[in-house]
């Protein structure tokens, strides 16, 4: 089995406990994304809804997984998240339940990620929150992009994902 295929089958927790897989957005581009509610990189959610917005009708879905591995960053509840992203900044893109992304319980779709698309120097730990891991619409990842790395920054990187054929 391919990790492409893999992807696809992991189980996700939804925001609001829907058990599901990402096979719903197979042959999407996804930008997977942890995310965190009081970090410095926080504000980098209406980036992420503004390509949601501009792009989501060619296809793109981006996917926030919140995580409290850094800096205790990610406290509030996952019912506080939801509301605290959907007044603040307006977010509709799919978000999860907390998970981690480091360590022994580092959810399996981190794990995945991780493997396909290495740090720096090859390491496979997250550094901090707002890591963006780019995946094409048949599962494979194509790029990871650190904190430092902004929404509007990944456009071009995007729209050749959206430009190449959805596969048969």
């Amino acid at each position: 089995m391919t990790e492409a295929s893999e992807l696809f089958r992991i189980p996700v927790t939804t925001i609001d406990g829907e058990e599901i897989t990402l096979e719903r957005w197979r042959g999407k581009p996804l930008l997977i994304v942890n995310v965190a509610s009081a970090c410095g990189f926080t504000p980098q959610y209406a980036g992420l809804q503004a390509l949601q917005r501009k792009y989501g009708e060619r296809g793109l879905v981006v996917l926030g997984f919140p995580c409290n591995q850094f800096g205790k960053q990610e406290s509030a509840c996952e019912r506080d998240i939801k509301q605290f992203t959907e007044e603040k900044y307006g977010v509709t893109f799919p978000l999860f339940s907390k998970i981690d992304v480091n360590g022994k319980n580092a959810h399996p779709l981190f794990r995945l990620l991780k493997h396909a698309a290495p740090g720096f120097l090859g390491t496979e730990a997250i550094k901090w929150n707002f890591t963006k891991f780019v995946v094409d619409r048949q599962g494979n990842v194509v790029a990871r992009h650190g904190s430092q790395a902004t929404p509007r920054s990944l456009e071009p990187e995007l729209e050749r994902l959206l430009d190449a054929p959805a596969p048969a």
